[in-house]
């Protein structure tokens, strides 16, 4: 039997998880990894790419640098979640601001200290890619288009480190990246239709508090007819193996996603809608190995 101190702290931890939505964390590094094996370093021994240190060093920055992202993010919008998430901000207060605060200058610390170990350079990009994370939650959310569009910048982010590190400018990487662009910006957007009373009642100027449900509706009509763009690319024009598979799923489940979209009124539909944007993104990070099924045998 755990005492009620124990407890306690077992809830603050679960509280401090639930901040910086240590799944969503997990799942980044899942991808950073594959999309190395995989995509950006396709042609290296597997053993070379897992056991790279300054590859780990490279994810472990962007871990930290997203937990602390989460953490200040969730510092200003602690009013509004409290209309949006009632249940998951009463779990989310059990840590006090000061001690949010304190984790996300430690976070950021080791993100910058990390990066060191890998070069300069490195230092310089994920200094930018703090500011930018304080910046967005500061003040460019609030704001309808930019806001959007800087979350899904800052989204996929982490993902340019690695590119850049690997130096593969192949064409592939460009159509797989804009997929992966317009998902998360349609995320974006459903949660912002998702939370508009919220964002109503602390003078958030989204899309759809700005323009109303209906443009944000044929906003997001448009962006899912976008995202037939790199996926018709990507499985005519590119060998992907069996990926293709997903992104014929995907078709299909955005198709769905439409026709629900102009029936949805309600907080949990919009939620529903969001979710399916979020599966996309997580199916899609596991069906990364489908590009190749033999890639552990025939590299290790």
């Amino acid at each position: 039997m755990l005492t009620r101190k124990q407890k306690h702290l077992l809830l603050k931890f679960f509280s401090m998880f639930s901040v910086i939505r240590g799944y969503n964390i997990l799942i980044v590094v899942i991808a950073q990894y594959l999309t190395s094996i995989y995509i950006l370093a396709p042609d290296r021994p597997l053993r070379e790419v897992v056991l790279d240190l300054n590859l780990f060093m490279l994810v472990l920055a962007s871990a930290s640098a997203i937990a602390g992202g989460y953490i200040i993010n969730n510092f200003y919008d602690s009013e509004k979640d409290l209309i949006n998430r009632p249940h998951k901000s009463m779990l989310d207060r059990l840590v006090s601001q000061n001690t949010k605060l304190s984790f996300y200058f430690i976070l950021n610390f080791l993100a910058v200290v990390m990066a060191s170990y890998v070069s300069f350079n490195a230092v310089l990009f994920f200094s930018l890619y703090i500011f930018g994370i304080w910046l967005y939650s500061h003040k460019l959310k609030r704001l309808p288009f930019i806001g959007n569009l800087t979350s899904a910048v800052l989204m996929i982010t982490p993902f340019f480190a690695i590119f850049i590190y690997y130096r593969n400018f192949e064409t592939v990487i460009f159509f797989h990246a804009m997929f992966l662009f317009l998902i998360i910006s349609m995320k974006e957007l459903t949660k912002d239709l998702e939370n508009i009373k919220g964002d109503l009642a602390q003078d958030y100027h989204t899309i759809p508090v700005v323009y109303g449900e209906n443009v944000s509706k044929t906003m997001l009509t448009i962006l899912a007819f976008l995202t037939l763009i790199p996926m018709l690319v990507l499985v005519n024009y590119f060998d992907i193996g069996h990926m293709n598979y997903f992104f014929y799923l995907s078709t299909l489940l955005l198709f769905i996603m439409i026709l629900l979209l102009w029936k949805s009124k309600t907080k949990t539909h919009y939620l529903i809608l969001h979710n399916v944007l979020k599966l996309i993104i997580v199916v899609g990070v596991f069906c990364i190995v489908l590009i190749n099924v033999d890639v552990v045998l025939n590299r290790i």
